[in-house]
């Protein structure tokens, strides 16, 4: 007869959302909380470069349900710009492959980046996680064999130059959704002004309702954590990650239903629907308790994802 495997740790459920040090992978962060809290299930919300500092949104427990909408929200970022070194990893990190002596202007970048903004296609780095015939793309990178990665879609939705340090830098902020590689904004900005270029410094500000004035260093929790587990009061509700999507309130009757995964007809609490789009993912409430995710479609609210 099988028997469950018991998970090791303990059950915690909630965000922590972590400063990133420079230097290190997000999945070395996501071990190393995993150990200091001694928590069974961790995960984060949207993968940081090593070279990369800021916001990385760690789930714990139920928390990691909620995972694919905070990626799929909005992200800041700044990104330093460093012009006339072309490198393999279109960051500092990686090896250079062209030089160039041309500086473009201000003008000339700011016109680049407003051409890169909106609805792009977009050529993902060679050092990238994506797969090419069950490879990784960064393991045939690093054999020497960098694979031609095809275009993709991509949206940005605000890119602009905000500072101009010298010549050979340019400081920019960018606000996008999902998939969209600063290191590819980097290096296709340059290519438009007519030289080469790479990231030098990136910086995540902000990850859906997620900002800095959340974020925790990783200095803290590993200091805080020398005499046992980590607390978990440093983690904020489940119910945080999901604060910009439209809430809908439930009666106790409504939620009961909703709790064992049936569908409510729209027209019993019509006046209590939030404005959205149809087929749009609302918030389900009952009282100050969030039951989870439904989807708003052909006059029912359908539940998506219970926490």
């Amino acid at each position: 007869m099988a028997r469950n495997r018991v998970r090791k740790g303990r059950p915690l459920d909630g965000w922590l959302v972590i400063d990133k040090p420079t230097g290190m992978t997000s999945t070395a962060v996501v071990s190393i909380l995993k150990r200091i809290f001694n928590a069974q299930k961790v995960g984060h919300g949207g993968t940081l470069d090593p070279l990369a500092t800021g916001l990385l949104p760690i789930a714990m427990g139920a928390a990691t349900k909620t995972v694919p909408y905070i990626m799929d929200g909005t992200k800041r970022y700044h990104f330093t710009l460093k012009l006339g070194e072309a490198r393999d990893s279109d960051d500092a990190d990686g090896a250079v492959t062209a030089t160039s002596d041309v500086r473009p202007t201000d003008e000339q970048l700011q016109q680049a980046a407003a051409d890169l903004t909106g609805d792009i296609m977009q050529v993902p780095p060679v050092f990238s996680a994506l797969k090419v015939a069950g490879e990784r793309a960064y393991d045939m990178a690093r054999d020497g064999r960098p694979p031609e990665l095809p275009p993709r879609p991509a949206r940005v939705d605000r890119f602009v130059l905000i500072d101009r340090p010298d010549a050979d830098h340019a400081v920019f902020e960018v606000e996008s959704g999902k998939g969209v590689y600063m290191r590819s904004l980097a290096r296709d900005v340059a290519l438009a002004c007519g030289t080469v270029g790479h990231i030098a410094v990136l910086r995540r500000l902000r990850v859906g309702p997620f900002t800095e004035a959340d974020a925790i260093s990783l200095d803290k929790i590993t200091g805080s954590a020398e005499e046992g587990p980590a607390s978990p009061e440093l983690l904020l509700p489940v119910s945080t990650a999901l604060a910009d999507i439209p809430a809908v309130a439930l009666m106790p009757d409504e939620a009961a239903l909703i709790r064992h995964g049936q569908a409510l007809g729209l027209m019993d609490f019509i006046d209590r629907i939030p404005e959205t789009g149809p087929d749009d993912v609302v918030r389900m409430m009952d009282g100050e308790v969030v039951l989870g995710l439904g989807r708003l479609e052909e006059g029912w609210l359908r539940p998506v994802r219970l926490l």
